[in-house]
């Protein structure tokens, strides 16, 4: 059983997902602001978070933006009536897991419930805070980056793919899996997203740090 906090002030949705979540064994609370869902998911312990655009008080983006800012690891899924591709940009660079738009099929969400609790709990139970290969840093905790020395700033995006090649240093990570574990769902085969985020890291952390092993993937250099 899960623990799942639905940040939603539309009571009918919120009250629709709730009863799905239970009917499925997990625990439901829910919040109906930005303030009260902050409030509660950084003084409270969760699995996953639903989280709403346009709540009173806090819209969902600064939710987020508070909750990353403030270490909460805790998966998140977008639920929301925008649908824009700035929109949807803007809720993954913030650090969101996933993103539906309303209205939605119940079974989709569970779907991707489903999903994000199993690679949470796919994760390593306990780890270091800092992870260092390469002469490049990163503080799981406060979550920060430092390349040869200096501070550098990333997006979400960047610091999780960054995340994902110093928890495997050395190894050859294949775009399928790169996309499974920082995006986390499916994108079109031809798409070239993780080719341009490791291409925006190696600007920022050097041009060889990451290399290219054609045919197969990225590996980073240890």
């Amino acid at each position: 059983m899960a623990r799942i906090l639905i940040i939603e002030d539309e009571a009918r949705i919120a009250s629709f997902v709730a009863k799905g979540l239970r009917a499925e064994g997990h625990q439901s609370v829910i919040a109906d602001d930005g303030p009260a869902g902050l409030d509660l998911v950084l003084t409270d312990d969760f699995d996953l978070v639903v989280l709403d655009i346009g709540l009173p008080g806090m819209d969902g983006f600064e939710v987020l933006d508070q909750m990353r800012n403030q270490g909460s690891r805790v998966p998140v899924i977008v639920l929301t009536a925008r649908d824009s591709v700035t929109d949807t940009v803007s809720a993954l660079e913030g650090g969101a897991d996933d993103y539906m738009s309303k209205p939605f099929r119940f079974a989709e969400l569970l779907a991707r419930v489903r999903l994000r609790l199993r690679q949470a709990n796919e994760k390593p139970a306990a780890r270091d805070d800092v992870l260092e290969a390469g002469g490049v840093r990163l503080d799981l905790r406060t979550r920060t980056a430092f390349a040869n020395g200096s501070e550098v700033e990333l997006s979400a995006r960047e610091f999780t793919l960054l995340e994902i090649f110093l928890l495997n240093p050395g190894q050859v990570l294949s775009r399928e899996q790169l996309l499974d574990h920082v995006w986390g769902y499916d994108f079109d085969p031809a798409s070239n997203v993780v080719d341009v985020y490791v291409g925006y890291l190696r600007k920022k952390l050097g041009a060889s740090t990451i290399s290219t092993v054609r045919g197969m993937g990225y590996r980073f250099n240890a």
